[in-house]
C-alpha cells in the first residue's frame, strides 16, 4: 500500500471514531490549491531541458500551509499529495500554527551541476512566488534539497517581495537559519521515544536500541541514545550493517563513516546481513529511512517490543495489525518525527520577530513540545480507546476539523 492509500485509510478510521460529518470528512481530504509547473533551464553545455514542478497546498485552515520540496525522479502528484495531507496532520499534533503541503520537481539531483541546480531552483521560485509566503506557505528542505536550495529560494522570492528570511526555513544559519535544526528530527524522535518509555517506567539507559538508516535522522538518533546510555547494538545504511551485541562506540562509528563514506570495515562490530536487521534481537527498533520497511513478509519475525517510526510510513497497514496482535507497541510516525517542522516553526517566530534563539532555548522548547504532543495523543487513546496512531490521527485530524469548522466552512 502506497504512502497515498495508507494516509488516507489512517485519515477515514481517524474520522469514524471522531464522528465527523461524511460532507466535512470528504472536504478536509480535497487539497486547498495544485500547482503544476514547467521549469526549462539552459544547461551547462547550452542545451534546453525542461522539468515539471509541483506544489500541492493541502490545507490552511490552521495557519500558512508548511511542507518540504523534493527534488527526485520519482516526484508525482499522488505521492506529492499524500505528503502535503500528512503535513496537515502532523503539524497538528504537534500543535503548531500551520496547515500542510509538499512541493518537488520531477529530476535527479546527482545528474545537475551545482550551477544548473541554481537555475532550476531560481526558475521554480519564479514561476511559484506569488503562490507560496511567510503567511501563506513556508516550503523546507526534504529529499534531494538542502540548506543551500533554501537560500536560492530565499534570494529568489526576496527580488520580487523584499528581504523575507521567514519564506522558507531549514536556511543556511547566516541566513536567518535555527540553531538545533539539523538535529531536530533525530532529537524530537529522542523526546518521543523518553516520553513513550516513561510511561512503561523504563528509561532509555540500559535498554537495547536497533537503528535502519544512518543519515541525518539516524546518526542523530544513534548519537543521542548512546550519550543518554541506551545499547546501540545495530546499525544499517545503504553501505551496509554492522552490530555489536555489547554496545556499538557511536562516536567511533561516526568518524569511520565519515572517513571511509561506508559502515563496512568498521572495526568496533561485526557485519550483519541487512535484510536481518529488523527482525534482530532488541528493546526498540528505530526505522529511520525508506517507507515500506515493516511488512507482511517480515512483521511476523519482528522481535522488538516497541517500534519508533523515525521514517514516514515505515509499516504498512498489514504489518501493522500483525504486529499489534503479537503486543508491539508503535510510535507512529506522524508524531515521532515531528520535531523538524517543529524546530522549522521555531525558525519561522524568530525570522518574524527578527530575534534568534540559542540552542539551548531550541532544544528545550523542543523538548516541551514533544513531551506534550504525547500526552494529548494518549488522552486520546483513552478517549477513543485506540491504539497510538489512532490516537496520533484523531488528534490531528480533530484538530483540523474544529478549526474547519470554526472558520464557517459551509458558509
Amino acid at each position: 500500500m502506497n504512502a497515498l492509500a495508507g494516509t488516507s485509510r489512517n485519515f477515514r478510521l481517524a474520522s469514524r471514531l471522531l464522528g465527523l460529518d461524511s460532507k466535512l470528512e470528504k472536504s478536509l481530504l480535497i487539497p486547498f490549491r495544485e500547482i503544476k509547473v514547467e521549469c526549462t533551464i539552459p544547461k551547462d553545455d547550452g542545451t534546453l531541458v525542461s522539468y515539471v514542478g509541483f506544489r500541492i497546498q493541502h490545507d490552511n485552515a490552521r495557519g500558512p500551509m508548511k511542507g518540504g520540496i523534493r527534488y527526485h525522479p520519482e516526484v508525482d502528484p499522488d505521492e506529492v499529495n499524500a505528503l502535503a495531507q500528512l503535513m496537515t496532520w502532523k503539524t497538528a499534533v504537534a500543535d503548531i500554527p500551520y496547515g500542510g503541503a509538499k512541493g518537488g520537481i520531477g529530476c535527479s539531483p546527482r545528474d545537475l551541476s551545482k550551477s544548473e541546480l541554481e537555475r532550476l531552483t531560481r526558475v521554480f521560485t519564479q514561476k511559484i512566488h506569488d503562490l507560496i509566503g511567510i503567511h501563506t506557505d513556508v516550503p523546507a528542505p526534504d529529499m534531494g534539497t538542502n540548506a543551500q536550495t533554501m537560500a536560492w529560494i530565499l534570494d529568489e522570492y526576496s527580488k520580487f517581495h523584499g528581504h523575507s528570511p521567514a519564506v522558507v526555513t531549514g536556511k543556511p544559519i547566516d541566513l536567518g537559519g535555527s540553531l538545533g535544526r539539523e538535529a531536530a528530527t533525530g532529537r524530537g524522535v529522542v523526546y518521543a521515544t523518553e516520553a513513550l518509555l516513561a510511561e512503561y517506567w523504563k528509561a532509555v539507559k540500559g535498554l537495547t536500541f536497533i537503528i535502519q538508516g544512518f543519515g541525518n535522522v539516524g546518526s542523530w538518533v544513534a548519537r543521542l541514545i548512546h550519550e543518554r546510555g541506551g545499547k546501540v547494538i545495530a546499525v544499517s545504511d545503504v553501505t551496509g550493517a554492522v552490530k555489536n551485541q555489547n554496545g556499538i562506540d557511536i562516536p567511533q562509528l561516526l568518524k569511520h563513516k565519515e572517513a571511509t563514506g561506508s559502515l563496512t570495515g568498521f572495526s568496533g562490530g561485526d557485519s550483519l546481513d541487512p535484510s536481518e536487521l529488523l527482525v534482530h534481537e532488541c528493546d526498540v527498533l528505530v526505522p529511520c529511512a525508506l517507507g515500506g520497511v515493516l511488512n507482511r513478509e517480515n512483521a511476523a519475525h519482528v522481535k522488538a517490543k516497541f517500534i519508533i517510526e523515525a521514517a514516514n510510513h515505515p509499516t504498512d497497514p498489514e504489518a501493522d495489525e500483525i504486529l499489534s496482535k503479537k503486543g508491539v507497541i508503535i510510535l507512529p510516525d506522524i508524531y515521532a518525527n515531528a520535531g523538524g517542522v517543529t524546530v522549522s516553526y521555531f525558525e519561522w517566530v524568530q525570522n518574524i520577530q527578527g530575534f534568534m534563539w540559542d540552542e539551548d532555548k531550541v532544544n528545550k522548547e523542543l523538548k516541551r513540545y514533544m513531551t506534550q504532543a504525547f500526552h494529548n495523543i494518549k488522552t486520546m487513546c483513552q478517549t477513543h480507546h485506540c491504539n497510538l496512531r489512532m490516537g496520533a490521527f484523531t488528534l490531528g485530524v480533530n484538530r483540523v476539523a474544529r478549526a474547519t469548522l470554526l472558520r464557517g466552512w459551509e458558509a
